[in-house]
Order: C-alpha cells, then sequence, then structure tokens
C-alpha cells in the first residue's frame, strides 16, 4: 500500500530520523543517570552503615556486650533508619529491629536484600535495603543495614517522569514533523503549480512570497525573477522579430524594386547587368549589417563579454580619436578629443572600439555643418572609468532616452537619416555586459537654431593595472 505523500516527504523523515537519534540519545543519558544514581546512593548508604558499625563496635570494645546491647535498644527505641540484629555466641538473636537476616549475611560481604515492612495502613511492602555482618570478638555477630527503598522510590519516579518527557517529545516531533511536512507540501505545491504552467507556455504565472523571510521565500523571490527576466526575454525576441520584419520589409521592398527596375533597363539597354548586381549587393550588404548586429547584441547579453583582458582604455580612446578626426573635417565639424592617461579597465577591446565607433558616428551623423563633437575619455572621482561624446546636434527629448537604447527605435528626426536603430542598442548591450552603464545628458545648447545638443556617456568599472616585472628566478 503506498503511505500518504506527507508521509514521503523530505522533512517528515528528516523529523523521523532527528526523533530516532534522540530517543537512543535520551535513552543512553537516562540509562547513565540512572546507574550514577543508583551507585551514588549505595555508596552513600554504604558510608553511612560503615561509620555506624564503627560507633557501635567503638562501644563493644571500650563497654562489652551488655553496653551495645544498650545502645542498640536505645537506637531503635529513637527510631533511628538503621537496622539492627545482634546474636549471641549461640546465633541467638539478642536485640534486633527486623525478622530476619538475609541469605548469606554471613559471608561478611555486603548484601542487597528485600526488608518486609507494614506501612500505617497496613499494607505490606518489600523494600530495598542493604547490610553487612560483622563478627565481634567475644563471638557475637552485629548486622547493621539502611533502607534504601526511598531512594529507590524516587529513582522510580525520577525514571518514569523521563520517558513520559520522551514520549510526550516523541509526539510533539511527529505532530511538529507533520505539520511542517504538510507546509512544505502546499508551498511546493504552489512551485509545481507555477512551473506547470510555465511549461503550458502560460509565463504571466508566478509563486506567492509570504514574506516569512525562509528559503521557501528566497527560492519563490528567485523562481519569480527568473519567470520575469524570461517574460521579458521572450517578449524581447517577440519585439525583435517584429521590428526585424518591420525594418527589413522596406529595404526590401526597395531591394525588388530596384532589382526590377535594373532588369528593366538591362533589357531595355539602358544600365548593363553590372551595374545592376552592385546595387543588389548593396542592399544586400545592409541587411547582413543588420543582422549581425543583432546577432552581436544577443551573444552579449547572453555570455556577456567574451575573452575580457585588462589593457589601458586611452591607447583606445587615442586610437580612435585619430581615427574619426579625418571623418569630422570632410562634415566641416570640429572634433576635438580629451584623452587622458592610464585609464585601466578589463573587457574586450573590439567590443569596446565598436561601441565608441557607434557613439562617435551618431554624433558626427547629427551634428550640422560647422558645429563642434567633443570626445574625452577620463576617470571619475569615484573612480569609474568615462568614455564621452558630446555634440551640438538636435539632441534627445528626455522622455525618450530610455526608449532609444532599446532595438530598432529610432525617433521621428532621424527617418531621413541611414540606419536600423541598433548603434545606441549595441552600445548599451556592450556595457552592461562590461558592468557598465550608458547615461544620456543634454549637451551644451542650441547651435545653428538646433538642440541643446547631446552628451552620451559610457561609464565602466575600473581595473587594476598589470604587474609587468617578471619574477626571477
Amino acid at each position: 500500500m503506498k503511505l500518504p505523500s506527507v508521509f514521503r516527504r523530505t522533512p517528515f523523515r528528516l523529523t523521523l530520523l532527528f526523533l530516532a537519534l534522540f530517543v537512543a540519545t535520551a535513552s543512553a543519558v537516562m540509562t547513565y543517570v540512572y546507574v550514577a544514581s543508583a551507585s551514588e546512593a549505595r555508596a552513600r548508604a554504604e558510608a553511612s552503615v560503615r561509620a555506624e558499625v564503627e560507633t557501635l563496635t567503638g562501644i563493644y570494645r571500650a563497654r562489652g556486650a551488655d553496653a551495645l546491647n544498650q545502645a542498640l535498644v536505645d537506637r531503635t527505641i529513637r527510631g533511628d533508619h538503621y537496622l539492627y540484629m545482634l546474636r549471641g555466641a549461640d546465633g541467638d538473636v539478642i536485640t534486633a529491629n527486623i525478622s530476619e537476616l538475609p541469605e548469606g549475611v554471613d559471608s561478611g560481604e555486603w548484601e542487597s536484600f528485600r526488608l518486609t515492612d507494614t506501612d500505617a495502613q497496613g499494607l505490606v511492602s518489600r523494600r530495598q535495603s542493604i547490610g553487612i555482618d560483622t563478627p565481634l570478638a567475644g563471638g557475637e555477630h552485629l548486622f547493621v543495614g539502611e533502607d534504601v527503598g526511598d531512594i529507590e522510590a524516587y529513582l522510580s519516579r525520577l525514571t518514569q517522569a523521563l520517558w513520559l518527557a520522551m514520549v510526550a517529545v516523541l509526539v510533539l516531533g511527529v505532530g511538529g514533523g507533520l505539520l511542517v511536512s504538510r507546509r512544505v507540501e502546499r508551498a511546493m505545491g504552489r512551485l509545481n503549480r507555477v512551473v506547470t504552467a510555465v511549461q503550458d507556455g502560460d509565463l504571466k504565472q508566478r509563486v506567492t512570497v509570504t514574506n516569512s523571510g525562509d528559503e521557501l521565500d528566497e527560492l519563490s523571490q528567485g523562481l519569480n525573477l527568473m519567470l520575469d527576466r524570461m517574460e521579458a526575454s521572450m517578449a524581447s525576441i517577440r519585439h525583435a522579430g517584429d521590428a526585424i520584419a518591420h525594418d527589413l520589409r522596406s529595404p526590401l521592398t526597395r531591394m525588388r524594386a530596384k532589382l526590377e527596375v535594373a532588369l528593366i533597363d538591362a533589357e531595355a539597354g539602358r544600365i548593363s547587368g553590372t551595374d545592376a548586381l552592385e546595387t543588389a549587393l548593396n542592399e544586400a550588404d545592409g541587411l547582413l549589417k543588420t543582422f549581425n548586429t543583432v546577432l552581436a547584441i544577443a551573444r552579449l547579453q547572453a555570455g556577456g563579454a567574451p575573452d575580457p583582458k585588462v589593457f589601458d582604455a586611452a591607447t583606445l580612446g587615442r586610437d580612435m580619436a585619430e581615427l574619426y578626426e579625418f571623418a569630422g573635417e570632410e562634415k566641416d565639424i570640429v572634433f576635438e578629443s580629451e584623452i587622458k592617461d592610464s585609464l585601466w579597465i578589463e573587457g574586450n577591446q573590439p567590443f569596446l572600439a565598436q561601441a565608441l565607433a557607434n557613439l562617435i558616428d551618431n554624433a558626427l551623423k547629427y551634428t550640422p555643418e560647422g558645429g563642434a563633437v567633443m570626445f574625452r575619455a577620463r576617470r571619475r572621482s569615484d573612480g569609474e572609468i568615462e568614455f564621452s561624446v558630446t555634440d551640438n546636434g538636435p539632441g534627445i527629448p528626455e522622455e525618450d532616452r530610455e526608449r532609444v537604447l532599446q532595438r530598432f527605435v529610432r525617433l521621428d528626426n532621424s527617418r531621413t537619416e541611414p540606419g536600423s536603430g541598433l548603434g545606441l542598442s549595441l552600445v548599451t548591450a556592450v556595457a552592461e555586459a562590461h558592468g557598465g552603464r550608458i547615461e544620456l545628458d543634454d549637451g551644451p545648447g542650441a547651435f545653428d537654431g538646433r538642440g541643446p545638443g547631446l552628451r552620451v556617456a559610457l561609464v565602466l568599472p575600473p581595473a587594476e593595472k598589470p604587474d609587468d616585472t617578471a619574477p626571477t628566478e
């Protein structure tokens, strides 16, 4: 027969395991307590009887048998808790407060025996006792013992109380194990329902967080965060697919129209077939560039920056400034740079170069003739490394600055310019893959009736300068 699910849960099994360990430990402790207490009680009783024997034999040695007999009578009348029996040399009882001796008492060893007694209600009981028989110089025998029944009763009550406590702990432990198992089963049931719903395609499901702060709450929060990211990723994939389809529709339509016109012109002899093929290749190159950019963004978001290395970003900044200085002159734009020294970072240099190229390209693209672009690389006061590109072009409204960092987003004032809307998305992906971020702010102000310009900063965490000193042999 299959056990109920609660009995098959790990918390319940662990509860039973700990209870078993507790019972074993408690039993060992109880045994030790009982044995130690009984041994201590017997040792004290033996010491007390031995002291009484020494006192009585001292009386015998000093004053004889009659004095000893009188001392025993006095003690019996006084109601001492000792057990006495004085026998003569012929074995007859002279004085005693017990009816008979235990068997084997003449061996001179300590004897444990049961003393038959009658209480005030007339009930007969057999109480545990110990004693020893001592031969005297005149042939008499003195037996002295002590009733240890009270100690035995105390130990019995102590043992009974410990057993009752153990039973109570077992009951409470099993009950607690059942409650914990029920709670875990309910919590895991919620998790399983959400997992099943997600497997069926419902990414909106979330686990209820009880705010108890325990491990199950942490697991629920982690699962919800994972589902949030998964839902966002799926939405991003769907959006990217829709955006790609939307953005590529025009180039594909334009390519088809150009190829159709080129085919007609080629058939009519107005252009050569080479020109028609060149047109098709140019359009195909644009499409491939878009796809390659999307692929690069996906790789960065999935696995971070590949092959990171520590290098001086100042060198990269100077190379980029030298590269784009001539591009600014061709557009009649003043391109200036300000590169500080010793800007050590860890990352993938080609990806960072591509990100900086995108930022400078955008600045040159949207800055009007006669304008200016400033490229800087510096260390911030908090130690972070910052690349910034500032222009006096039209800028980006504050309400659109978050949106332009997404894929395929192009503002109305950029529709007339060539591009796919992936430049800032790639820069954002590069920044996040390197543990950095992108900041967009207003530029220096209006220029040529347009403004206020734009300042884009790529902020990266610093790295320790590598130690180039080779170890000596």
